[in-house]
């Protein structure tokens, strides 16, 4: 079996919350992220979903370090990323780039589109002319599906869904192993929602691009994705095969998300069994005791409230965190 591209161990994100008095008190953590373990694969897309607030957007910008971790161990490539500092940290993220929610905010609206794509080639210089660069931008416009005559016009000249293939292309221009897309179609409407997806797709096919692939819609992240990853207050609630987990979901709370995706057909969506959750996602800063998730859990115990359940596998790399999973 190949080293995975992407390995994280135990990742920590804690954020310190202000002292309670000017006289000093007890310091309280947010914990965003505690203790999140997963592999990806080359050529692979991880659909990570949850409700917001479960640490979706913190995971992905502390695997890239925009958000410094406060433990664990990120190996990229076979390398300790967790180590890398100054020169070699900004050198290696090369290799990983991000795709932002809002296309048109992600853009400088003083920049031509020309300029937004060539951007990270001035920051990585490997000695291009003008006129190379030039090149290089109109052959990823035309990848993304742009026409490359538009390459001197602005962002506000183009609809949400160009802009966001204009986001994708300078995501592209150093050639990285790794794309994290932090729900790159929420903002867009469903047709168009559609259309990127299916680009993101072929990229991946004709690149050998790897996807970290953050969304609230269930049915397109069993679109796009191979594996799927359940968070919930910071912690991994699931971990399966695509197919394996919307056929069997295995967690409660996997189970509800699941059941509230509607089904095209009105007959079949009146007559589905729901699970209705109870309650709001509880606070970071004050969580639970045990299972994160056993204050809306219908199977919620004793055992629950007493013990954090371990992640086991049932077969097939199909691993849950339940103290009562019902198979």
């Amino acid at each position: 079996m190949s080293e995975p591209l992407l390995k994280i161990e135990d990742l920590k994100v804690h954020f310190p919350m202000k002292r309670r008095s000017l006289f000093g008190g007890e310091r309280r953590w947010v914990k965003a992220l505690d203790g999140v373990s997963f592999e990806l694969a080359a050529g692979e897309t991880l659909g990570i979903v949850g409700e917001s607030g479960c640490g979706k957007s913190t995971l992905c910008r502390a695997v890239l370090r925009l958000v410094e971790p406060t433990g664990g161990r990120t190996v990229w490539l076979g390398k300790d990323f967790s180590e890398l500092d100054g020169e070699d940290l900004r050198l290696e993220r090369r290799n990983m780039q991000i795709i932002f929610q809002d296309p048109l905010a992600s853009l400088d609206p003083r920049m031509t589109v020309r300029q937004i794509i060539e951007r990270p080639l001035l920051n990585f210089p490997n000695r291009e002319s003008a006129e190379e660069r030039r090149r290089q931008v109109g052959e990823l416009m035309e990848l993304v599906g742009l026409n490359k005559a538009w390459m001197d016009r602005y962002p506000h000249e183009f609809s949400g869904g160009q802009c966001q293939r204009i986001g994708i292309a300078r995501a592209l221009i150093l050639k990285p192993k790794l794309l994290v897309c932090d729900e790159p179609v929420s903002a867009l409407d469903v047709s168009v929602q559609a259309q990127i997806i299916n680009l993101l797709m072929r990229l991946q096919k004709q690149l050998g691009l790897s996807y970290l692939f953050i969304s609230h819609n269930l049915s397109v992240v069993r679109h796009i994705s191979h594996r799927v990853m359940v968070l919930y207050l910071g912690k991994v609630m699931e971990i399966a095969e695509r197919d394996d987990f919307y056929r069997r979901p295995l967690h409660p709370y996997s189970q509800a998300l699941i059941s509230a995706v509607p089904l095209p057909d009105p007959k079949l969506e009146r007559l589905k069994p729901r699970m209705r959750l109870q309650g709001d996602l509880p606070s970071p800063l004050n969580p639970p005791s045990g299972c994160p998730f056993r204050t809306r859990c219908p199977r919620a115990t004793d055992i629950c409230a007493a013990e954090m359940p371990a992640l086991r596998d049932y077969g097939s790399g199909h691993v849950a965190a339940c103290h009562h999973i019902e198979m």
